[in-house]
C-alpha cells in the first residue's frame, strides 16, 4: 500500500491500511460499516465547536472552489486552494496544533476578486460576505482558538465556541456550584453543552437530538440504530442503546451509564468511540469536542497489551509514587491494539495514536478503563518516515541512529501502550479533589503524568521478564527519541517567536527540560555541538530513569492533591518558553529536509456489496481518490448543520 497521498503547506496526507479486514465475519464488517457512517455524521458539530464562523467560512470557500470561473492555475487561486486545504485539515480557521489563526497568502481584496469570479447564487449567507471576508483575512479577529495564557481571561482570549458572552470567573463559578450540589460521582457537567449568557443569566444549550446540533445528532442516532442488529454481543447492544438514550436526552448521567457498560465490554472484535469526549479544545478543560473512532482488534498486537494490563497491579505497586496516591486495587484495566476503520470529528484527519477512556475519574477508579494503541496508524507514520533524513539529521551518533532503526518502532508502540493502558489508569485523587481544581493546567499535567509512567517503565527489566522487549536497548531507543523530540524536533512545528501552547507539546518539553536541568550537574545528559549543530547525548540511562521517577512522583502528588500553584510553576517554568536560538537553528536544519511536520489521514471508503436479491454479501474497502474529493464529499453528504 502506498502510504503517502499529498503534501501542502506544513502538512502531509497519508493513508492507513485496514489490515486483516478481510478476515472479519460479514456481521462484523457490517457492524463497522454502520458505525462508520455514524462516525462521519458529527463532523459539522466539531467545526462549530471550534469557532462560530467555521461552518459559514467552509461553505464560502467550498463554493468558490467549485464554481470559480477564472484561471485556476493562477498564483492567487493556488494560494486560495492551499488555504482551503489547511482549513479542512484543522476543522476550521485555526491551526490544529498551535491554535493560532491560519494566515492566508492573499488579502481581503484578493478574496473579493475570487468571490466576484465565482457563482455564489446558492450561497445562503449573502448578507454576511463582507464579515466572512474580514474574518478570514484580518489576523486580529478570532485570533486564537484556545489560549492558555494564565495572565488573561481564558474565555475572552479564546475564539472557541463553547462559551458566548461568559467570563472565565462566571463559568468556573457556575460549574463549581453544580459539582458541589451533586456531591460524589458527579457527572461531567458542561461536557455536552454551550454555556451562554442571555438576559444577564447563564444558560446551557445542550447538544442533543431535539436541542442544539440536533440535525447532526439525529443522523448519528439513525446509524447507531442501523448498527444495533450487527452488534457482536448483548453488552454491545446495551451500550449502544444507552448512547442513543444519552443523545436523545442530553442527560450526562446516561452518558456515565453508557461509559460503564462500554468499559465492561471486552469480548468483541469491533469497538468504537462516539461522543463529546476530549476537553483539550476548552481552555477550562470541561467541554468535550465531538469525535469518533471505529476499530477492530489486532489479535497479535493485543497479546502485548494484554500482558501489560494483566500486570497492571505490579506496575502500580512498584511505581515511585507515594503510597497514599496509589490505587490499592487496580480495577478493570483492559488494553488492546487496534486497527482503525473510520475516523471522525476531532480524530480526523489528524488522529491520536492511542486512547484511554473514559475520562471520568470516578468511573476509572471504580470500573476501570479501556486503553488502545492504534497499530495501523503508527505503522503508516513509521513507513512514511523511512529514509526522510530526519533521524540522521538530529540523532547525536550513528549508534543512536542504528538503535532507533532496530528498536524504535517497537519502543514507540510500547510507550503508547504504557502511556494509555497504565499511565492514565494509575494513581488516585484525594477525597474532594477534582480535575477542574488544576484549571487550564490539568490537560498538560495529565499527559505529563502518563508519559512519565511510560518512560519510567519502558527501561524496566520487568518488560524483559514479560517477554515484551528483546533487549533493554528498546528502552534506550525510547529515551533517545523522547528527549530528542521534547527539546529539539518538536520545535519544527512552531513558528519563529512563538511559545508552546498545545498540551502534549508542553508536556514533552516539560519532562525533557526538567530532566536535563536536574541531571546537568551529574552529566546525565549533555548538549553536544558539532559544525554549528546542536545534539543531545544521554550519558547515563539509569540515572535518567531515576529522574523520570522523581518527576512522576511529584506530578502525581500535584494531581492527587489538586495543587494548582505547583502545577502552574511546573508548566510555566518548563513547558511553555522556547529557546529562540535553538529554535532558529532547528528550523534551518529542518527546512533543508523538505518534510511536512504535521500529518493526517484519508479515510478508506466502505461500500456494501449486494447480490441480485439485494442481500449484503460483503463490505468493500477502497482507497479514497484524493484529499480534496474526500473533503468535498463529506461536506456534501454529512453537512447537516
Amino acid at each position: 500500500m502506498k502510504v503517502f497521498a499529498e503534501k501542502f503547506a506544513d502538512i502531509k496526507i497519508l493513508r492507513y491500511e485496514l489490515t486483516d479486514f478481510e478476515k472479519l465475519s460479514l456481521q462484523q464488517k457490517q457492524y463497522i460499516y454502520y458505525l462508520g457512517q455514524a462516525a462521519l455524521c458529527g463532523r459539522d458539530m466539531l467545526w462549530d465547536q471550534n469557532n462560530r464562523y467555521n461552518l459559514r467560512v467552509r461553505r464560502l470557500l467550498e463554493t468558490i472552489y467549485q464554481t470559480y470561473r477564472d484561471d485556476r492555475q493562477s498564483d492567487l487561486f493556488q494560494q486560495f486552494e492551499v488555504y482551503l486545504k489547511r482549513v479542512w485539515f484543522s476543522n476550521g480557521i485555526h491551526h490544529h496544533y498551535s491554535m493560532d489563526k491560519i494566515k492566508p497568502d492573499f488579502s481581503g481584496d484578493d478574496l473579493q476578486q475570487l468571490i466576484s469570479a465565482s457563482d455564489l447564487s446558492a450561497f445562503p449567507f449573502q448578507k454576511e460576505l463582507d464579515e466572512l471576508v474580514e474574518v478570514i483575512t484580518n489576523p486580529a479577529l478570532e485570533a486564537k482558538r484556545v489560549s492558555l495564557d494564565s495572565s488573561k481571561d481564558l474565555l475572552q482570549a479564546s475564539a472557541m465556541n463553547y462559551y458566548r458572552g461568559v467570563s472565565q470567573a462566571e463559568a468556573e463559578a457556575f460549574y463549581k456550584a453544580k459539582n458541589q450540589a451533586a456531591g460524589e460521582n458527579a457527572p461531567s457537567f458542561g461536557l455536552n453543552s454551550q454555556l451562554v449568557k442571555e438576559d444577564g443569566q447563564l444558560k446551557e444549550k445542550v447538544w442533543k437530538a431535539d436541542g442544539q446540533y440536533g440535525k447532526a445528532i439525529q443522523q448519528i442516532v439513525f446509524w447507531l440504530e442501523k448498527a444495533l442488529p450487527f452488534a457482536e454481543n448483548d453488552l454491545q447492544q446495551t451500550h449502544i442503546r444507552q448512547l442513543i438514550a444519552y443523545y436523545q436526552t442530553g442527560d450526562l448521567k446516561q452518558f456515565d451509564e453508557y461509559s460503564i457498560s462500554w468499559v465492561n465490554e471486552l469480548d468483541g472484535m469491533v469497538d468504537f468511540v462516539n461522543g463529546f469526549i476530549e476537553v483539550y479544545g476548552d481552555p477550562l478543560g470541561m467541554k468535550g469536542s465531538w469525535e469518533s473512532i471505529v476499530n477492530y482488534k489486532d489479535v497479535e498486537g493485543t497479546k502485548r497489551a494484554t500482558i501489560l494490563s494483566e500486570n497492571a497491579q505490579w506496575f502500580e505497586t512498584h511505581s515511585p509514587v507515594a503510597d497514599s496516591f496509589k490505587k490499592k486495587e487496580v480495577k478493570g484495566v483492559s488494553a488492546k491494539v487496534i486497527h482503525v476503520a473510520m475516523l471522525g470529528g476531532d480524530c480526523y484527519p489528524h488522529t491520536p495514536i492511542g486512547i484511554n477512556l473514559p475520562n471520568a475519574e470516578w468511573i476509572r477508579e471504580e470500573y476501570g478503563s479501556k486503553s488502545v494503541t492504534i497499530e495501523n496508524i503508527t505503522k503508516s507514520y513509521f513507513l512514511d518516515s523511512l529514509g526522510n533524513g530526519m533521524l540522521e539529521e538530529f540523532a547525536e551518533s550513528a549508534e543512536e541512529v542504528e538503535r532507533a532503526q532496530t528498536y524504535g518502532y517497537l519502543a514507540g508502540n510500547l510507550h503508547t501502550d504504557l502511556h494509555e493502558c497504565l499511565g492514565h489508569g494509575s494513581g488516585k485523587m484525594m477525597p474532594g479533589v477534582k480535575p477542574e481544581d488544576l484549571k487550564n493546567y490539568y490537560s498538560t499535567l495529565e499527559e505529563t503524568r502518563a508519559d512519565l509512567f511510560a518512560l519510567y517503565y519502558v527501561l524496566d527489566e520487568k518488560l524483559l521478564d514479560l517477554g515484551l522487549v528483546p533487549s533493554m536497548e528498546t528502552g534506550k531507543a525510547e529515551y533517545d527519541a523522547y528527549l530528542r523530540n521534547g527539546l529539539i524536533t518538536q520545535l519544527t512545528r512552531i513558528e519563529p517567536g512563538k511559545d508552546l501552547e498545545e498540551s502534549h507539546m508542553r508536556n514533552r518539553q516539560l519532562i525533557a527540560k526538567w530532566a536535563f536541568e536536574q541531571g546537568q550537574a551529574d552529566g546525565v545528559v549533555d548538549w553536544m555541538k558539532r559544525e554549528g549543530k546542536s545534539y543531545l547525548k544521554i550519558n547515563d540511562y539509569q540515572k535518567l530513569r531515576e529522574l523520570f521517577g522523581q518527576l512522576l512522583a511529584e506530578v502525581q502528588r500535584i494531581k492527587s492533591e489538586g495543587d494548582l500553584q505547583a502545577a502552574a510553576q511546573l508548566v510555566e517554568n518548563y513547558g511553555v518558553k522556547v529557546d529562540r536560538e535553538l529554535h532558529a537553528e532547528v528550523l534551518e536544519r529542518f527546512k533543508k529536509l523538505d518534510i511536512a511536520p504535521y500529518a493526517g489521514f484519508l479515510n478508506p471508503e466502505l461500500r456494501l456489496l449486494q447480490n441480485e436479491q439485494g442481500e449484503v454479501v460483503d463490505v468493500e474497502v477502497q482507497d479514497a481518490p484524493d484529499y480534496t474529493a474526500q473533503m468535498l464529499a463529506y461536506s456534501s453528504e454529512y453537512g447537516f448543520l
